[in-house]
């Protein structure tokens, strides 16, 4: 396995959501399946670049954007 990359490695240090020990990984989700201002974020990010912190009513969100597939 490659080695963590920062952002992973925060997370799992950092992140108080249960997918912060698979180093923040939330898997594939498509429109409609997460809270507006998280969607919003995610899928105006390009591949490969953090953003946020974004509000969420869970908190406040780092997202990283791995790949963007067709629908």
């Amino acid at each position: 396995k490659a080695s963590a990359s920062a952002f992973e490695e925060a997370a799992q240090e950092f992140s108080t959501c249960p997918s912060g020990q698979r180093g923040g990984d939330l898997g594939a989700s498509g429109k409609g399946q997460m809270v507006p201002e998280f969607e919003k974020a995610a899928f105006e990010a390009e591949v490969g670049q953090a953003v946020g912190p974004v509000q969420t009513q869970f908190g406040y969100h780092l997202i990283k954007v791995e790949a963007k597939n067709e629908a």
